[in-house]
């Protein structure tokens, strides 16, 4: 009996292999079919957008270094501070801190993160938090003269004096 369970053991398994040997060439040729779906998104960006950003970083950077005497107008160290204060503002202060290194490893002014991120305090009302471009170009901004000053609201106009409708007796 043990006999007879062993050989039906031995033939299903040879029929398995058997099968999978013969199964194997129909099986490559489907897989490729597979891979290739049709749902392949299109591209978010076409080639001219792309080029106008990367211009428009290049521009910046070209901005930053007219502007910034030393080494913190260097492009480096413009792309890491601006980063750092970036990650400052948004409380990932473990990111900031390996970029903070960086920043200090290029050799460039650490005293110029700090004045950066006070002028950014000072107009964290102007800022969007909704809108990332908001804080985008504010740092830039900050970043470019860190002495940049908090605009007034304009004051309103006085009003007309109107006569109390209570008398004081």
């Amino acid at each position: 009996m043990l006999h007879r369970v062993f050989s039906v053991a031995v033939r299903l398994c040879a029929a398995a292999a058997i099968l999978s040997f013969a199964a194997a060439p129909f099986t490559l040729l489907a897989a490729p079919a597979f891979a290739q779906s049709n749902d392949a998104k299109p591209a978010d960006q076409n080639p001219a957008a792309t080029g106008q950003e990367s211009a428009q970083k290049v521009d910046e950077f070209t901005e930053a270094q007219k502007a910034l005497p030393g080494p913190a107008g260097n492009p480096e160290c413009v792309w890491l501070g601006r980063r750092v204060v970036s990650l400052l503002w948004r409380d990932d202060l473990d990111t900031a801190f390996r970029h903070l290194d960086l920043y200090d490893r290029f050799g460039c002014p650490s005293g110029h993160i700090q004045e950066t991120f006070r002028c950014l305090i000072r107009h964290s009302a102007t800022i969007d938090p909704k809108a990332p471009d908001s804080l985008n170009g504010r740092v830039q901004a900050c970043w470019i003269n860190p002495a940049l000053q908090v605009a007034q609201p304009a004051a309103p106009a006085p009003a007309a004096a109107v006569p109390s409708p209570t008398t004081t007796r």
